[in-house]
């Protein structure tokens, strides 16, 4: 692609799908079928115009997609004009994004998961046989292409894989967000407008050559999905706070949330007000729940303080983090508590607008978000005036496209900019500067959600539970060799042995990894390290994201330090040296010794030593600066290679 615009045209389909998106052309100069008189004498808009149509980028790319496919250079030439974006660089975002294409492909895509937990439940072997069946990845057979995937999120029913089909259904109308939903978990909006384009989905798991063999053949009618409780072998459990409704309450129905509690948070904010629903946070202790441990409170507090304006909330919703998907089992389970969270949240900040940026993986969710946010808007509780009291505030989705890296804060802002996902510099910080340049509060979805116990019930009542440092409760999740995978929660200070006797341990346990990619592992005889932020920490470790992924004797583990390391090469988004080069040279020297011990490993072990400081040190994000933390504590703690 050129600066310049070229001659290619859109299809019928792709053009009708932007339009849906953006409207009609407003003249011959924003791609409309022919200039008139009118648009050769004068002009509208301008640089000013431009920058603040940037933002339906990521949105106009995935309603192309979803229709057709794949992104053709008529379609991407078309979005540009409508949005006055230079070619070259929406070239260079829709790139970026794993589940874009710009080459021509099959409708129907199977994602299959190789990542961690679902190695470690035979997904080798069933790409194996996949590949025998319909030829390698990337081939298009019976109708559809399916490729290798990072963690979708599905990790306790893996082995798995998403099944994703573009085309056009005729869609309810509705506001920013709005889509269809189904039982069957069988389609999804389309971005962040209404529109009649959509992208069906299906979830096949456990996962066998034969059964995706037959998901490709025929055409995509989703049987419906498992409950929510499905993840939650705690289900029904009197004990629960944050999981308390998921399994036992319709996720679809406002009236069941609000007959069980819901919307008492809300309330309560509105009579202490914005400064009093901070304190309440601040003195509950609640840190973020994403792995960082940030007082919440104290990054409400700076964003409402900033004279700048608007101020933005944004819920990161891009759990990326293989083996990792609490905050997927929470929007499918419970989609209004997020909501009024999130309500919560901008009030105390000062915000009117807050995004969701949701995984494109996460389909079901994305639906069972929608129809919530819908129905929330008709009752009320979003819109000019908030249950009367005069506050203006309301949520939008924007889906992600398959980049780990937008899983950091900054980088989230570039994606809803329409820039590619790229981290920025910091400072300024987002409290200062995020979001459109303005104050912007992060936080991800457990980490809103806990803000509902904490108004409920006091703040004094949520930091009863846990300990001093680590208050409140913390969801796990708890993939790999064990009898009931799946989202645990257990308040701060449970040990990591009480989580794995809840979850079925094997009989011959090699390690567990905390944290995911990004963590380190334990050995069995570590299991009595408290569930803590300081605990993990004291043991060497990190509590992250909550990944507690249980490997037995079975599992190669240099195959699985290679496939982490292969990860994070693929995820680099390579705007800094360290990283782009660190990560690549990780992993090159992993490929040299994955079946090689003691001397013959031990000067690629030093390198990587000092290929994993310098990411440490010198990278731009958390990506780099955790990509050698698994490798380093395998060797190190497990004694791998010796």
């Amino acid at each position: 692609m050129d600066l310049r615009y070229t001659d290619a045209v859109p299809s019928d389909a792709e053009r009708e799908a932007v339009d849906a998106l953006l409207g009609p052309p407003p003249s011959g100069w924003e791609g409309g079928a022919e200039r008139t008189d009118e648009d050769l004498r004068w002009a509208k808009g301008g640089a000013s115009a431009a920058r603040d149509r940037r933002d339906q980028l990521l949105p106009a790319l995935h309603t192309v997609n979803d229709r057709v496919g794949w992104i053709s250079e008529g379609a991407l030439n078309y979005i540009c004009r409508r949005l006055t974006v230079p070619p070259a660089e929406a070239y260079g975002v829709a790139t970026f994004y794993a589940m874009f294409s710009v080459r021509p492909r099959p409708a129907k895509v199977l994602h299959v998961c190789t990542d961690l937990a679902c190695a470690a439940r035979g997904s080798a072997a069933v790409c194996a046989d996949l590949t025998e069946r319909l030829g390698p990845p990337g081939t298009p057979a019976e109708g559809a292409v399916w490729q290798e995937s990072p963690c979708l999120g599905l990790c306790e029913r893996a082995p798995a894989a998403l099944l994703l089909q573009a085309g056009a259904e005729p869609s309810a109308a509705g506001a920013p967000g709005a889509g269809r939903t189904t039982d069957a978990g069988s389609g999804s909006g389309s971005g962040s407008g209404s529109g009649e384009t959509f992208r069906h989905s299906a979830v096949v798991a456990p996962a066998t050559a034969p059964a995706l063999v037959a998901a490709a053949r025929s055409p995509l009618d989703a049987p419906a999905e498992p409950s929510a409780a499905v993840a939650v072998p705690q289900a029904g459990d009197p004990s629960l706070v944050l999981l308390r409704r998921v399994g036992t309450v319709d996720p679809a129905s406002l009236d069941d949330y609000r007959a069980t509690g819901g919307y008492s948070a809300l309330r309560r904010a509105f009579a202490l007000g914005p400064a009093g629903v901070i304190r309440e946070v601040l003195d509950a202790g609640l840190v973020g729940r994403g792995g960082a441990a940030f007082p919440t409170g104290r990054k409400w507090q700076a964003t409402a303080q900033q004279a700048d304006g608007p101020h933005y909330l944004v819920c990161n919703a891009d759990e990326s983090e293989p083996g990792t998907f609490k905050d997927r089992v929470l929007m499918e389970g419970d989609p209004y508590a997020l909501i009024e969270a999130m309500t919560v949240a901008g009030y105390a900040i000062g915000a009117r607008q807050g995004y969701i940026y949701l995984r494109g993986e996460y389909p079901r969710a994305h639906e069972r978000l929608a129809h919530a946010l819908a129905s929330a808007r008709t009752r009320g509780l979003l819109g000019p005036d908030v249950l009367g009291q005069g506050y203006a505030f309301d949520i939008e989705i924007r889906r992600g496209a398959g980049a780990y890296i937008c899983g950091e804060e900054t980088a989230i802002f570039n994606s809803i900019e329409g820039q590619r996902g790229e981290p920025r510099s910091k400072p300024p910080f987002p409290v200062e500067k995020g979001l459109f340049g303005k104050p912007t509060a992060v936080n991800n979805v457990e980490t809103l959600v806990n803000v509902l116990p904490i108004l409920e019930h006091g703040a004094a009542a949520y930091a009863a539970t846990g300990t001093e440092a680590s208050t409140g409760t913390k969801l796990f999740c708890v993939s790999g060799q064990v009898a009931r995978p799946g989202v645990y929660e257990l308040p701060f200070g449970a040990n990591l042995r009480d989580l794995l006797d809840l979850a079925g341990p094997p009989e011959h346990l090699r390690a567990v990894l905390l944290g995911g990619a990004a963590g380190g592992f334990v050995r069995p005889d570590e299991l009595d390290v408290p569930l803590t932020f300081e605990g993990t920490r004291a043991a060497g470790t990190t509590l992250g994201s909550g990944v507690v992924l249980v490997l037995d004797d079975t599992v190669e583990l240099p195959r699985v330090l290679l496939r982490i390391a292969e990860f994070f090469r693929d995820e680099s988004c390579g705007q800094c040296v360290p990283c782009r080069v660190g990560t690549v040279r990780q992993e090159e020297a992993l490929h040299r010794i994955v079946d090689r011990t003691g001397a013959a490993a031990a000067e690629d072990i030093a390198l990587m030593r000092e290929v994993g400081q310098a990411m440490r040190d010198a990278s731009i994000c958390g990506l780099g600066q955790t990509a050698w933390n698994a490798v380093e504590s395998a060797i190190d703690r497990l004694g791998v290679y010796k």
